[in-house]
């Protein structure tokens, strides 16, 4: 396949895709009309139109078309015109961008706002919203998901408000007694044995209730 007919192809392509798109405006619809009772300016200002669009009027034969200049809009002077049209349903492609200027031609009609200004966009608008790129990010590393410390759960925390004891384990080995009478007094060794059991005994349940009360 030539290069010729690459090219061809490619711009046949482009202009049904443009025709695809274009948009016919019933000019002042569509509540309104090419007359004296629409507010075309304001109709015209709540459209965006495109190269490739058509201007549809559609008007009795008391009315007709009539594209001016800048200044012979501003002034509803009709006696220039660019292009004047009376056939009732009127097309006008927009073929360019820039701002076309149309009034209508009967004596007063214009000064009434029979009369709108259009301003053709190169192409259709669209609303696209850019990728955000990672040096657009606000997000510091510090914030990073991964990197910020997480409060530690209730049922894991310690509680500290107290001093801790560690349970005091008596010792089962006493030194023996030095004295001679303790020597030769089985009862007086059994009632220390028994007193000393006793002391660690208490010892112990002392230190628990210590434990207990610092939890």
């Amino acid at each position: 396949m030539g290069v010729s007919a690459i090219i061809f192809r490619v711009s046949l392509l482009a202009i049904l895709i443009k025709l695809a798109l274009a948009t016919n405006y019933i000019v002042g619809g569509p509540n309104g009309g090419w007359d004296t009772n629409s507010n075309l300016q304001s109709w015209a200002s709540s459209q965006i139109f495109s190269v490739g669009d058509s201007l549809v009027f559609q008007y009795p034969p008391n009315h007709d078309v009539v594209e001016v200049t800048k200044a012979d809009y501003d002034s509803c002077q009709p006696t220039n015109p660019i292009q004047s049209y009376n056939d009732g349903a009127t097309a006008i492609p927009l073929t360019s961008p820039g701002q076309r200027y149309f009034i209508c031609g009967t004596i007063g009609h214009c000064s009434q706002g029979m009369k709108v200004e259009v301003d053709t966009l190169a192409t259709a608008t669209t609303s696209a919203t850019p990728a955000a790129s990672p040096e657009d990010s606000t997000t510091s590393p510090a914030e990073s998901p991964e990197e910020i410390p997480t409060a530690p759960s209730p049922l894991f925390q310690t509680h500290l408000e107290g001093p801790i004891f560690s349970p005091v384990i008596p010792s089962t080995e006493f030194p023996a007694s030095v004295s001679p009478l303790a020597q030769h007094s089985p009862d007086v060794s059994a009632s220390s044995t028994r007193k000393g059991n006793l002391q660690a005994y208490f010892a112990v349940v002392s230190s628990f209730l210590v434990m207990f009360m610092a939890f």
